[in-house]
């Protein structure tokens, strides 16, 4: 069952048997938004990236995004660059796995972040929406809608960290502007 998460809030990513989930896919969709010209409607094509970054206390030790697949330990794998979006038909056009039971005991929260590499804001993308899959059933988890638009390039979507002996996942969806994982490195520190 997806839960539909809203802001703020956090999940367990605990299996209703008590287990814990053992490997996830945070995944990303969008589609161009149609604009009205002239010569009636059209659509620009529009390049988001999603990018997870490993923190260690606080500290980033690594990242994965489209220049870096997987990370330096293997645990989190990003399946490749979507230029245009819109190809999954509602499914995801990039995805970021992540092994939990893989990831390096010092690495204590792994940050999502969607950032438009070709500079459009938020205003010229619909139908947006990070989701977490159990990637061993492929149940979906849980799913965010970046919705609301806005005149900014990116977004810091949501973030996995340990609690307790599992993980939990809190959607931040807080906008901000960059065009790479880079940029926007000062909106994430404070959500850390």
């Amino acid at each position: 069952m997806t839960v539909n998460m809203t802001k703020g809030q956090a999940i367990s990513l605990q299996k209703n048997d008590g287990g814990s989930l053992t490997a996830v896919r945070m995944g990303l969709g969008w589609q161009a938004a149609p604009r009205r010209g002239l010569f009636g409607s059209r659509t620009r094509e529009i390049d988001l990236d999603a990018s997870a970054v490993l923190f260690a206390d606080k500290q980033p030790v690594d990242v994965v995004f489209f220049r870096h697949l997987v990370s330096d330990d293997g645990s989190v794998r990003h399946t490749g660059d979507n230029l245009v979006g819109g190809v999954g038909q509602g499914g995801d056009d990039e995805a970021v796995l992540v092994d939990l039971s893989r990831v390096p005991v010092h690495i204590d929260q792994i940050v999502f972040t969607v950032n438009s590499f070709t500079g459009q804001t938020f205003q010229e993308v619909q139908n947006a929406f990070c989701r977490l899959v159990d990637e061993t059933n492929g149940q979906e988890l849980a799913r965010y809608t970046l919705a609301g638009g806005g005149a900014y390039t990116a977004q810091i979507m949501a973030k996995v960290h340990r609690s307790g002996s599992g993980w939990t996942m809190t959607a931040l969806g807080n906008p901000a502007n960059g065009r790479t994982f880079q940029d926007l490195m000062p909106a994430i520190l404070p959500v850390l």
